[in-house]
């Protein structure tokens, strides 16, 4: 009898007790700056879908939302305090902590060659020092921008452009650029309001990408994409420190695989999505129109030369100039 009631209670703790799996098992917070629609969320959620189909239950990236979440701006922040632990934003976004995020905008590689290069295990060195945060990949790259407007552009005698009398959107990753060399007076606006400023004519000129114009629907008022192209998407994805070092090491080791064959892939297949949107934007009738090709050289130098002259004011008022010739050595080659 006395068997028998031991045997019975075993029995009952073990019905009660949490699975094996349940107690190994890693759970990952996560957020994304852009609305799900845009295709540079939709990719982050294909490397969380990738991700947590490869860790066998070891953990599970559970993904809260976008800027409906947590605000754009915010996420950065977020991260760093451990509101949520892994966060998919552009690297300017936090760049007055991490000054040297503007030599990634500046960048004339993509992410896979930063990796081979020892570009990315240097920033990584640099988030944790600066902002406690790890940086787990920098997917998306390769994409460059463009400006886009409402209107044609007005080109002085040498061909560059002369955007004097443009309402101009800002935005953290091209303000020292539009501001410092084209001499625009910037109205900061997210991306997520830009479509009802571009609606009411409060805006008639922004930076953006060459890609995802279309899934915001900017397409309905945008009419001209002026090049050169410049710049390099900066989209990263960040974990709290203190997060990351709890993380077993089978679920780090699963992230940092997947997380480096997403750079390479997304590389390739945003690049194919440029080549169809491209088409697309055309038929829609927006026009290109390019610089002269002296104007376009200066316009391209210009672009980059302010954004490493903010990164240089900003880690020198940070106290830290140890990393600067070294990240401009390896995110600006050539």
């Amino acid at each position: 009898m006395k068997t028998s009631r031991i045997a019975a209670v075993v029995l009952v703790l073990a019905a009660a007790a949490p699975a094996p799996q349940s107690l190994a098992q890693d759970t990952i917070s996560a957020t994304h700056v852009f609305p799900a629609s845009l295709i540079y969320s939709r990719s982050f959620l294909e490397f969380v879908k990738k991700a947590n189909a490869a860790a066998g239950g070891a953990f599970t990236i559970n993904v809260r939302g976008g800027p409906e979440a947590i605000g754009m701006m915010e996420q950065p922040g977020a991260a760093r305090s451990g509101v949520v632990d892994m966060v998919y934003t552009p690297c300017a976004f936090y760049a007055a902590a991490v000054p040297e995020c503007d030599a990634v905008s500046a960048s004339t590689i993509d992410g896979p060659t930063a990796r081979k290069n020892g570009g990315l295990a240097l920033l990584n060195q640099i988030h944790q020092k600066r902002a406690g945060l790890v940086l787990l990949g920098w997917v998306d790259s390769g994409i460059r921008f463009s400006l886009w407007s409402t209107r044609a552009p007005t080109l002085d005698a040498t061909g560059h452009i002369d955007i004097k009398g443009y309402k101009v959107r800002g935005n953290p990753i091209y303000n020292a650029f539009l501001t410092n060399y084209l001499g625009a007076q910037v109205i900061n606006i997210p991306a997520t309001e830009l479509y009802t400023a571009l609606e009411r004519g409060t805006v008639d000129l922004t930076a953006w990408t060459q890609i995802g114009m279309m899934d915001l629907n900017w397409d309905r008022y945008i009419k001209y994409r002026i090049g050169p192209e410049f710049f390099s998407t900066d989209l990263m994805i960040i974990v709290n420190r203190k997060k990351w070092n709890s993380l077993s090491a089978k679920t780090r080791g699963i992230l940092e695989k997947i997380v480096a064959e997403h750079e390479i892939s997304s590389v390739r297949d945003l690049q194919a999505l440029w080549a169809k949107e491209q088409v697309e934007l055309q038929k829609r009738g927006i026009r290109y129109l390019s610089q002269s090709d002296s104007a376009s050289k200066k316009f391209v130098a210009g672009a980059r030369t302010a954004s490493l002259q903010r990164m240089k004011e900003r880690m020198e008022k940070s106290g830290g100039m140890e990393n600067y010739d070294r990240v401009i050595q390896l995110f600006t080659p050539g």
